[in-house]
């Protein structure tokens, strides 16, 4: 995974440094996390404006899978350049659409830019929904080992008979790890029966240890009240049609879209639009179920933070809430 979204770190001027506590001379990473709609994007954008108008110099870096793939926009709610206010964004549009994106390599491409923003005396801020992308981030997280063998054969079973065979097969050997991924993501079901099959263990005894931080961090989660919240989402993929995801389907395929990438909630449902084989109406309303279905898994991925300030989605104090825990001037931990 190239990072081709990475600004020149030598453009800085002596920035003020936002020091955490128990961090040793070093800028705390700031990390904004909750379910898709909630309004992260712009959180993390009033929270970069702010430090940069305190002569605090700080970057965006993305979490969030599907907006590593370029071209994929609409579907995946991407900041267009013009909307990014000027700041700095890494790790967006660095996959071409038939890549397949990987958790370790993004955890290794992810860490290296929180490093040279670090030692550039800049703040990162680590952005997005994708739970486990960002834990391997924040967290002490080593990825277990894989075997190409039981890979091959698990993914010929799950062409051969879907994901929901494999899922219920996941759900025998860890309830935890195949409630957190779902039915429908039958890579990460693979990836999960793979470790289970390798290690003898469960998946989840492998998933980051989300007490253990892997560098000094202050946490912000944004929240919407459950009804709000679908509302908000139906909103959102209705959006998603009338600013034409179709077309950017249209461009995509003939360019060919990997598994993962025609997976994708939303892709895969304009996919099979334009193929007949599903109405826009029922396109629509079948990437709104699952989308809350993300959403509602979203939610209890982060809830688990036990590091995390919880923030209103409604809030209009809330960048200046983030702000003054940043700048220590509230040092408590919890919600916010």
């Amino acid at each position: 995974m190239g990072v081709e979204a990475h600004a020149d770190l030598s453009e800085a001027s002596s920035p003020k440094v936002v020091r955490s506590k128990s961090a040793q001379d070093a800028p705390a990473l700031i990390v904004i996390v909750g379910a898709t709609g909630t309004g992260k994007s712009e959180l993390s954008l009033d929270l970069a404006q702010r430090l940069t108008a305190q002569g605090t110099h700080a970057e965006i870096i993305n979490a969030d899978a599907m907006q590593l793939y370029r071209g994929m926009d609409i579907g995946t709610a991407k900041l267009r350049l013009h909307e990014r206010r000027g700041i700095p964004h890494h790790l967006l549009d660095v996959l071409d659409p038939n890549d397949e994106a990987s958790v370790a390599r993004y955890q290794s491409e992810a860490r290296k830019l929180i490093r040279e923003l670090q030692d550039a005396g800049r703040v990162p801020i680590l952005v997005g929904g994708s739970g486990l992308y960002v834990s391997s981030v924040i967290h002490d997280f080593h990825f277990p080992a894989r075997d190409a063998d039981v890979r091959a054969r698990l993914e010929s079973e799950l062409e051969a008979q879907g994901a929901g065979t494999l899922f219920q097969r996941l759900r025998e050997l860890d309830l935890a790890a195949a409630q957190s991924i779902g039915a429908t993501n039958g890579r990460r079901i693979v990836r999960a029966l793979e470790v289970i099959e390798i290690t003898g263990k469960p998946f989840g005894a492998g998933l980051p240890e989300e007490k253990k931080l892997w560098t000094p961090a202050h946490i912000f989660g944004v929240a919407a009240p459950r009804d709000e919240l679908v509302l908000r989402l139906d909103r959102r993929v209705r959006h998603m049609w009338q600013s034409g995801i179709l077309d950017e389907v249209r461009e995509l395929r003939p360019r060919g879209l990997g598994v993962t990438a025609a997976r994708a909630i939303g892709y895969a449902q304009a996919i099979e639009q334009l193929e007949g084989t599903l109405t826009e109406a029922e396109a629509v309303e079948q990437t709104a179920a699952l989308t809350r279905r993300y959403a509602r898994r979203q939610v209890g991925w982060f809830k688990r933070y036990e590091q995390c300030h919880w923030l209103d989605y409604d809030d209009p104090e809330r960048a200046e809430r983030a702000l003054a825990i940043v700048m220590g001037e509230n040092g408590t931990h919890g919600d916010a």
